[in-house]
C-alpha cells in the first residue's frame, strides 16, 4: 500500500515526518510501524489522497510533489503511545535483578510493577507499584497479571502452570510459559537441549543407588550432581570424587525422591557466558562473549571481554544462539558455557532472564542487559549490545559475615571502590547480610583487561588510590619501547621524551631478535595481557626486531630505523618496509623515534579523547614556533637571523 505523506528522515528503525520547502523530489520510503506501538488515524490528504489508518504494520509513503503538507496537520489525538510505551510491565520477583530492571525502565519513562512476599525488596523502592505476594503462588500472580501489560520474571522459580492458564486467557507473557517450564526442571533443560544437539557434557538421571553407581562407573570420577529444581547460586549441586561419596552427596541434596541427576564432569579451562536478546520477532543481538569466575559455585568475577581467541568467540555466540532459538518467547536469556581444553564449547545452562553474567553492561555496553530486556518484552527496537568500553570487570559483593559486621566489612571496600576511578557501586539494600549472600557488585570499566584488573587488585588488597586516580603501584605502561641493543638507546630516548610531553606512561627494554629471541617471543605474546597497546621497536642492520614482534602480537608495531656505520640506514629501512604480507610494521624515518612516538600517541587517542586534544594543541604550537621563526626573519633580515640563531 502506498501512503502519500511528508518527506521521511530515518534514525535507526524509526522514520520521522519531515516538511518544509526544501523537500521537493518526490519518493518512495519504506515505513516500518511494526516495531512501536503507535496506531495512526485517518486523515485526508490535501491533494486528494486516500485516507487510512495504520496500526502494527509495515506499509510505504510517497512524499507530496510539492511542500504542501503541513506536520500541524495531524491532530494532537492521532498517536495513541506517550512516550516508549503505555504498557505497565509485571515482573515477578523483586530482588536485585527487577531493582536494575526498575532503574533501566526509570529512564524510559517505563511503568514496571513487581510481585514479591518481600515488604522490602530491593526492587520495592524503585518499581510503579509493588504487589507483596508469593511469585508462586497462583492467585496472586493471576491478580498480579490483570494489572499489567506485559508479564515478564527475575527469576524463574514461578508458577509457571498459572503462566500456561494466563497465556490461554491472552496474558501477554515473555519470555513464554513453555520455556520457563524447561529452564526450572535442570534435566528437562538438559533433554530439551539435547534433542536440539546442543553440545553439553553427558547426564543422566538417577533414582537409586543402583544407577547413580551405574553413573559413576559409566561417566567416571569427579562425578556431578545436581537437583532438578530450585538449584541455584551453588545450592543445588554437589561433586563426588569417588564412588564412596555418592551416598553423602545425595544425602547433601535432600535424597533421591528430591529428584536428581548428573553430569559428566566436564574438563573446562574457563567458563563462559554469553546474554542473548531475543526481540518479540525472533530477532536476536548477542552481547559480547565474558569470562565468569566463580567463588564456591557462585559467580565472583565476570571479565569483559573474555581473552579467549575469535574462534572461541564466534563458537560461544554460534551455541548460545542455537540454545536461544530453541526457546519461545522474547527477552534476555544468559547462556553459560564450558570451554574445554580441546577448545570446545559445551552449554552449562541458560537463565531466562537478566542475569549476573551481565551486569557490566550497566557501564560497559551502550544498551544494558535490563534495557534490553524491557525493550525485547515490550516489542521496540534492540539496542546496541556492543561495548563501549574496552574492557570492564564486574566483582560480586558476596556477604563475607553474618549480621552488622558482615555490613561494616561489605561498606569498607565499598568506601575503596568510591576512590577508584572507573569503578560504580551497585548496591542492592537488602535488609539481612549472610554469608555468600549477593548483597551488590561493583564494576569497573578501563581501556585494557590489565588497567581494570589492576584497578580490582588495588581495590581488594585495600591500597586506596590518590586522588589523581594512581595507585600505589607503578602505573601499567600503554606503549613498550625495545631496541636491539643500548647502541640504540640515544636515538630511542627521544620516543620516551616525546611520550613524557604528551603524559603517557610507557617501558624501555632491551630486547633482541638475535640474540635474546625467546625474550622477544615472550615480550610479543605478553604485551596485551600487560596492558601495552602500541609497541615502538628500533633497530639496525637487518631489523629484524620490529618484523619478528609483530608477527607474534596483535598489536601495532612502529618500526624505527637505526643508521649504522655501513649502510647509513639504508639497510635497517628496507628491511622493515619488506614485510611479508599479514606482518605489517609502520616505519618511520631513519632515526626518527620522535615521529614513532607521535604515531603511537595518534593511535592511543583513538580511545582517549584528551591524548587527541593534546595532539591537537602540539601541532597547533609547532604551527606558532614556525609563524614566530618567519616574523623574526623578517624582522631582523637573513642575516642577522643566522647569526643570533
Amino acid at each position: 500500500m502506498l501512503l502519500q505523506c511528508p518527506s521521511v528522515a530515518s534514525c535507526g528503525n524509526r522514520r520521522y515526518f519531515l516538511s518544509g520547502p526544501d523537500f521537493k523530489t518526490p519518493h518512495t520510503t519504506a515505513l516500518p510501524i511494526k516495531s512501536l506501538p503507535i496506531a495512526m488515524k485517518s486523515f485526508d490528504g490535501v491533494d486528494g489522497t486516500s485516507s487510512v489508518q495504520l496500526k502494527n504494520q509495515s506499509t510505504s509513503c510517497r512524499s507530496f510533489k510539492e511542500h504542501s503538507y503541513n506536520y500541524s496537520s495531524f491532530r494532537d489525538d492521532e498517536i495513541s503511545v506517550h512516550g516508549l510505551s503505555d504498557k505497565i510491565v509485571g515482573v515477578l520477583g523483586g530482588g536485585q535483578l527487577g531493582q536494575m530492571l526498575c532503574q533501566a525502565a526509570s529512564q524510559m519513562g517505563i511503568k514496571v510493577m513487581v510481585l514479591d512476599p518481600l515488604e522490602n525488596c530491593p526492587a520495592s523502592a524503585l518499581a510503579y507499584n509493588h504487589v507483596v505476594g508469593r511469585f508462586d503462588d497462583s492467585v496472586a500472580v493471576e491478580d498480579f497479571a490483570k494489572r499489567c501489560g506485559v508479564l515478564t520474571i527475575e527469576i524463574e522459580h514461578v508458577d509457571v502452570a498459572t503462566l500456561e492458564k494466563l497465556e490461554q486467557q491472552g496474558v501477554d507473557c515473555q519470555p513464554k510459559a513453555s520455556t520457563i517450564r524447561i529452564i526450572q526442571d535442570k534435566f528437562l533443560q538438559k533433554v530439551h537441549f539435547s534433542q536440539h544437539a546442543i553440545p553439553m557434557p553427558e547426564f543422566r538421571e538417577i533414582d537409586g543407588d543402583d544407577s547413580a553407581t551405574k553413573a559413576g562407573d559409566s561417566f567416571g570420577y569427579p562425578l556431578m550432581i545436581k537437583s532438578k529444581r530450585l538449584a541455584y547460586d551453588g545450592r543445588g549441586n554437589a561433586v563426588a570424587h569417588s564412588k564412596e561419596e555418592l551416598s553423602s552427596c545425595v544425602a547433601a541434596l535432600g535424597g533421591y525422591t528430591h529428584g536428581l541427576y548428573v553430569e559428566k564432569w566436564a574438563p573446562f579451562v574457563k567458563e563462559l557466558a554469553v546474554i542473548v536478546a531475543r526481540g518479540r520477532d525472533g530477532s536476536l543481538s548477542c552481547y559480547p562473549v565474558v569470562e565468569t569466575i566463580h567463588k564456591d559455585n557462585i559467580c565472583h568475577i565476570v571479565k569483559a571481554p573474555a581473552e579467549v581467541s575469535w574462534k572461541i568467540k564466534e563458537l560461544a555466540i554460534d551455541v548460545a544462539q542455537r540454545a536461544v532459538r530453541s526457546l519461545e518467547g522474547a527477552g534476555v536469556f544468559a547462556v553459560e558455557l564450558f570451554l574445554t581444553k580441546d577448545e570446545q564449547i559445551l552449554l552449562n545452562e541458560v537463565a531466562p532472564r537478566p542475569h549476573n553474567s551481565g551486569h557490566q553492561t550497566i557501564e560497559s555496553c551502550y544498551t544494558s542487559q535490563y534495557e534490553q530486556h524491557l525493550r525485547a518484552v515490550l516489542g521496540l527496537p534492540l539496542g546496541n549490545p556492543l561495548m563501549k568500553t574496552p574492557a570492564a570487570i564486574m566483582y560480586n559483593l558476596l556477604g563475607e559475615e553474618e549480621g552488622e559486621r558482615g555490613f561494616a566489612l561489605a561498606h569498607q571496600l565499598i568506601g575503596r571502590a568510591l576512590s577508584i576511578p572507573g569503578a560504580s557501586v551497585h548496591w542492592y539494600n537488602k535488609p539481612e547480610m549472610r554469608k555468600q549472600r549477593k548483597m551488590g557488585h561493583i564494576t569497573i570499566v578501563g581501556s585494557t583487561m590489565a588497567i581494570v584488573e589492576n584497578k580490582l587488585n588495588s581495590l581488594l588488597s585495600k591500597e586506596v588510590e590518590s586522588s589523581d586516580g594512581q595507585t600505589s603501584d607503578e602505573p601499567i605502561p600503554l606503549v613498550g619501547i625495545i631496541m636491539g641493543s643500548d647502541s640504540d638507546l640515544p636515538i630511542m630516548k627521544e620516543a620516551a621524551k616525546v611520550l613524557d610531553i604528551f603524559g603517557v606512561h610507557y617501558e624501555i627494554r632491551i630486547v633482541s631478535a638475535h640474540r635474546t629471541p625467546e625474550l622477544m617471543n615472550f615480550y610479543a605474546k605478553s604485551a596485551v595481557k600487560r596492558g601495552i597497546q602500541v609497541i615502538i621497536a628500533g633497530a639496525g642492520g637487518a631489523a629484524h626486531l620490529p618484523g619478528m614482534v609483530a608477527s607474534e602480537t596483535p598489536l601495532p608495531v612502529v618500526a624505527v630505523p637505526i643508521r649504522g656505520s655501513q649502510l647509513g640506514g639504508v639497510d635497517s629501512v628496507l628491511s622493515m618496509l619488506q614485510m611479508p604480507r599479514g606482518i605489517p610494521t609502520a616505519t618511520v624515518g631513519i632515526n626518527n623515534a620522535q615521529n614513532a612516538a607521535l604515531l603511537a600517541v595518534r593511535i592511543l587517542a583513538i580511545l582517549y579523547p584528551d591524548l587527541q586534544a593534546r595532539m591537537l594543541q602540539y601541532q597547533r604550537d609547532m604551527t606558532d614556533e614556525v609563524l614566530k621563526k618567519g616574523d623574526k626573519l623578517m624582522e631582523l633580515g637573513w642575516e642577522e637571523y643566522l647569526n643570533i640563531r
